[in-house]
């Protein structure tokens, strides 16, 4: 059975990751892209679905974990009762291969290590043919079905029941390299990889990219992990940038809510662009408004809220039969028929995200404004429609206000792109449209008896998503009307100190009630405490949030507080550019008189 979701480590090369189990198994690897078919899907089923075991044969031995540095390569220390060693994992970056490497370096004594690779291509539906290169010194291990191929290399390996298997010594001082390399079937095996080479220069990637982080002030380190982390899901070459790197990890155990999230949400990727550009990383916004011209192009009224990482527009939702779901939580999702929705918001997280962009001295290019213009005009068409909203209800569209506050913000951003920016465009229109958006807002989208915010036109209901309003700049962060809000989103949210996204049994999203914590609102709910002057609360919750975290700082999208364990896809992009913006917010009012 798959571990606890906080059990696993993510390694990654920024075109795909892997997932590494506290135990040294490998449970979860597609390659070669975050969207490919898994070849090791033991986190979404049992070890007979693929898995890479390595440790050590005691079956007492303890293990620590941290990555090393600022990277993401992971050091496991084990003690056993016959000494140390250390693994080393690591996807190798800079030279274009598919490659994990593990490096067994010994400590003290002589440890006995295990090894085991079930090799299950396309979402365990299909065992290879595997045979062995004896032109090899210890032989490589070839398996080949359909499309893919790998090639194992550095120790012997001995087929049993389906796997293959092996023991070997290391001693004090001494190393062990091993590697699995994917190529395409119908290739010759790439050579044999000089794992040394491969971890100094991954290494100094990593290393150098981190040093660009600009961030004074507390959780520094929580702060470069998660950028870190934001840039191990974006696409090297693409720039496409996924919002987890799993599928179907359940966000309520037993229900329905099993999404697959290794697809590019525009939303989700213009909120981590904002969060790189205000940390230095500048040259991000030219490669995902690349990205962006090349998903988006052609009609805007074709335009999707989510894409592959190529840009590809069919993300059909299907459930797997091959891979009965983690630890037996079922349906597994491949796809995703929100794809398909309107969202109404989407367009005013990329205007805000573009704006940035030039605020922060970004060119614009002809073209990237001729594609905001593109979306703008389908914006007028379409922004008093009602909308799925930023939480993908999978129940009847509704006038959600977070989603007319984010097309307000859109034609804002429009506005100040002419007026401030030198664009051209019909600006007395959008402004117009602007101030008919806020009127609106105000009419339908606020409670006047009690005092808040509302989560749709003609509801009660409040929204962790409004707490999003401040942010956008539609109104201050003290304003009485936003701090209403806030207070009425403490009342009906909170559960255990967390935010829920909306109470579920209120049946909004078309599915069976019931799910954990939104990590993600909680950190909106910091940053709103920060800068309305709550600094001791947004202190507070902030540190309860990281204390959340797995031993290696990574969050999954959600938390079941009585369990306590994390529930959802992981490592989720939204819950730690949440982070990022808490941090930034603590960081921001910490030298002034309030804090």
């Amino acid at each position: 059975m798959s571990l606890p979701i906080e059990d696993y480590a993510l390694i990654s090369d920024c075109f795909t990751g892997a997932l590494v189990g506290r135990d040294g198994s490998i449970d979860w690897l597609c390659l070669p892209r975050y969207d490919s078919q898994s070849m090791f899907g033991a986190l979404l089923g049992t070890e007979d679905h693929g898995r890479w075991l390595l440790a050590p044969v005691d079956a007492e031995a303890t293990s620590t974990r941290s990555y090393e540095g600022d990277t993401m390569i992971l050091v496991t220390r084990w003690t056993s009762s016959e000494g140390e060693v250390e693994v080393i994992d690591a996807m190798p970056m800079g030279d274009g291969r598919a490659d994990i490497v593990r490096r067994v370096r010994g400590i003290r004594g002589t440890v006995r290590m295990k090894q085991e690779v079930r090799i299950r291509f396309g979402y365990a539906t299909a065992i290879p043919w595997v045979r062995k290169d004896d032109s090899e010194h210890p032989p490589a291990l070839i398996a080949v079905a359909g499309p893919d191929a790998i090639v194992v290399r550095g120790a012997n390996l001995k087929a049993t029941d389906h796997a293959h298997a092996g023991q070997f010594a290391v001693e004090a001082g001494k190393t062990v390299d091993l590697s699995l390399t994917w190529y395409r079937s119908h290739r010759q095996p790439p050579a044999r990889l000089d794992v040394g080479a491969a971890l100094e220069r991954t290494r100094t990637w990593w290393t150098k990219w981190a040093e660009g982080c600009e961030h004074e002030g507390p959780y520094r380190q929580e702060v470069v992990r998660s950028l870190l982390l934001l840039r191990a899901l974006t696409h090297l070459q693409t720039g496409g940038i996924v919002a987890a790197a799993t599928t179907s990890l359940p966000e309520n155990f037993g229900g329905e809510r099993n999404w697959d999230y290794r697809y590019v949400w525009l939303r989700d990727a213009s909120l981590t662009i904002s969060v790189l550009l205000a940390h230095g990383y500048d040259d991000s916004v030219d490669h995902w408004r690349d990205w962006l011209l090349r998903a988006v192009a052609g009609d805007p009224a074709d335009v999707q809220i989510m894409y592959g990482l190529s840009g590809e527009r069919d993300l059909g939702e299907h459930i797997l039969t091959s891979l009965p779901g983690y630890q037996g939580a079922s349906p597994v999702r491949i796809g995703n028929d929100a794809s398909r929705q309107f969202q109404a918001d989407v367009i005013g997280e990329v205007m805000l995200a573009l704006d940035h962009g030039r605020r922060s001295g970004v060119t614009e290019t002809r073209f990237s404004w001729a594609l905001q213009r593109a979306l703008m005009g389908y914006l007028e068409q379409h922004w008093r429609e009602p909308d799925h909203g930023i939480w993908e209800i999978r129940g009847d569209p509704q006038y959600f206000t977070h989603s007319q506050v984010l097309v307000w913000a859109a034609f804002d951003c429009a506005v100040r792109a002419v007026e401030e920016h030198g664009q051209e465009g019909p600006v007395a229109r959008w402004r117009k449209l602007r101030d008919e958006v806020r009127a609106d807002v105000e009419a339908n989208g606020y409670d006047p008896e009690r005092g808040t915010y509302v989560q749709s036109y003609g509801s009660t209901e409040v929204d962790a998503s409004l707490l999003q309003l401040a942010q956008v700049g539609y109104c201050d962060w003290d304003d009485p009307r936003m701090l209403g809000t806030v207070r009425a989103i403490e009342h009906d949210l909170l559960r255990d100190g967390l935010l829920l996204r909306y109470r579920t049994e209120k049946g909004v999203d078309g599915l069976p009630p019931g799910e954990h914590p939104f990590l993600a609102c909680s950190f909106w709910l910091v940053e709103q405490y920060a800068r309305s002057g709550r600094v001791d609360d947004a202190r507070a919750l902030m540190d309860r949030l990281l204390a959340l975290a797995n031993d290696v700082g990574l969050l999954s999208e959600e938390y079941d507080v009585s369990g306590r364990s994390q529930a959802g896809n992981t490592p989720q992009a939204l819950t730690h550019l949440t982070l990022v913006r808490a941090a930034d917010a603590i960081a921001d009012v910490a030298g002034s008189p309030a804090a």
